[in-house]
């Protein structure tokens, strides 16, 4: 492939990532101008939540047909799922309407985050895959700066309505290069048996998880029903997969350690992300009463050091094992979350920029290294398979511990707030919200004591991460 040809495409693909990668910050932006307009706070939460559960489920689907059918159809239907479910967000009339095309958009996300991952895998060797995914890997920390910023701009100069349309000509765009620039090298399958009970014990499975994620806080009984329900559904899916010529999920990827061990590090570490990204700005505005915009800050010093640390791996996978890399880097990560479990108020709030930055620099390594290894430890027709395996196991990391965290965090405050009403306390976290000093002296210590409980699960997947890091059999350097 001429090196022209590959800037092409290299260009599309960081375009794309941007666009779906920005789409949660900027729409996070404009929620509440939405939530008005639309008069839709009842059902605000499905706004994110069913863009991000058309997304899972329809990521390991994706790649499975993109080992058969060809990276480039694939990844075309993506793009235009996407851009058509972008303009019609932005048209939407109700609340209802609204949800509906986000899932749309969803579908078409499911497709285009994997393959951007494979596309890179397909045109660049092992060696030089580091760096072009470094490269990749920053217009994820640009949607995390900018974002916030260009969707306050569109919600504040034009209106909501243009947080979704500004991805049509990026959509346009990117269609246009791939079907001009892009020449599909994998040899395609002309006869693909459709795995569709797959698919349905797969769907099923996704979506009671999922949902019973939402339902943690509300209501546990149903949530541990969906969950046991879940789980068969996921057992069935194994019985069928073991069965059929053409698998949905290929399981024989799993009979190697070293891959499932990259599946389960990079999804217990996209929990602990979601957590410092949520919890972090909430201790800083609760605690320390600096403004929202000051703490969301916290996050930005994660993602300028995810960036940086991206740029490293290439030249630590060729001096050491993966296995040494990972115990190294999430050790240091679990000392300086650690230190959370014992600090109280007199700690310096700069402090979390330090930890948010370490942890970012640790993300930025292993998260890089899990999908490179992936990738190179699966035969080439079980590519875009792996890398949707590894991409679905990052979203449901994140989905999994939102509900998990949002349910540990409501039940350490009841436990303490003996009499006390709820609703104070949510007036006592906002930082934009006046409290007296007799208000600081009672909550300070309740929700203090809740993010300790918080941050001693996330201690707890850093725990687990070493563990099987430990027994990860392969001890030497992989080229």
């Amino acid at each position: 492939m001429k090196n022209k040809t590959r800037i092409w495409i290299l260009i599309a693909i960081f375009i794309a990532t941007f666009m779906t990668s920005v789409e949660i910050t900027i729409v996070t932006t404009a929620l509440p101008s939405i939530i008005s307009e639309l008069h839709g706070l009842a059902y605000q939460s499905w706004i994110m939540s069913t863009y991000l559960l058309t997304t899972a489920i329809t990521t390991p689907i994706y790649g499975r047909l993109a080992d058969s059918w060809g990276r480039k159809k694939v990844f075309q239907i993506g793009v235009i799922l996407f851009t058509l479910g972008s303009l019609l967000s932005g048209l939407s009339p109700s609340i209802f309407f609204l949800i509906l095309a986000r899932a749309l958009q969803g579908l078409g996300a499911g497709s285009i985050i994997p393959l951007t991952f494979t596309i890179i895998a397909d045109m660049y060797s092992f060696q030089e895959r580091a760096k072009i995914m470094a490269f990749n890997n920053t217009a994820w920390g640009l949607s995390a700066l900018l974002g916030p910023l260009l969707g306050g701009f569109l919600v504040d100069t034009l209106s909501w309505h243009w947080v979704f349309f500004v991805n049509v000509p990026l959509g346009i765009l990117i269609f246009l290069v791939i079907s001009f620039r892009y020449t599909e090298t994998l040899d395609i399958k002309h006869h693909l048996h459709v795995d569709w009970l797959g698919i349905c014990w797969l769907t099923f499975s996704l979506v009671t998880l999922l949902i019973g994620i939402q339902q943690i806080e509300t209501d546990l009984l149903i949530a541990i029903i969906l969950f046991g329900i879940a789980l068969l559904s996921f057992l069935l899916l194994v019985k069928q997969e073991k069965k059929v010529s053409d698998p949905l999920i290929p399981f024989i990827m799993f009979a190697n350690p070293t891959f499932s061990i990259q599946v389960i590090t990079s999804t217990l570490l996209s929990g602990i992300l979601i957590g410092y990204q949520i919890y972090f700005p909430i201790w800083l505005q609760s605690l320390y009463r600096v403004p929202a915009t000051v703490s969301g800050l916290v996050v930005t010093s994660s993602s300028v050091m995810w960036l940086f640390a991206s740029f490293l791996v290439g030249n630590l996978l060729q001096r050491f094992s993966p296995k040494k890399i990972v115990l190294t880097v999430v050790s240091v990560q679990f000392l300086a979350y650690l230190a959370l479990l014992f600090i109280d108020s007199s700690f310096p709030y700069w402090g979390f920029y330090l930890i948010a930055a370490i942890s970012g620099f640790g993300m930025g390594i292993v998260i890089s290294l899990n999908i490179m290894l992936s990738q190179h430890l699966v035969s080439k027709d079980l590519l875009g398979s792996a890398t949707a395996i590894i991409t679905l196991g990052r979203t449901l990391g994140q989905t999994l511990m939102i509900g998990v965290y949002g349910a540990a965090l409501n039940l350490f405050i009841r436990l303490q707030l003996h009499g006390l009403s709820f609703s104070a306390v949510n007036n006592f976290i906002s930082s934009t919200n006046t409290v007296t000093v007799m208000a600081q002296k009672i909550f300070t210590p309740i929700i203090l004591n809740s993010l300790h409980g918080v941050f001693g699960i996330v201690n707890l997947l850093f725990i687990i991460i070493l563990i099987i890091n430990y027994l990860d059999p392969n001890k030497k350097v992989i080229n």
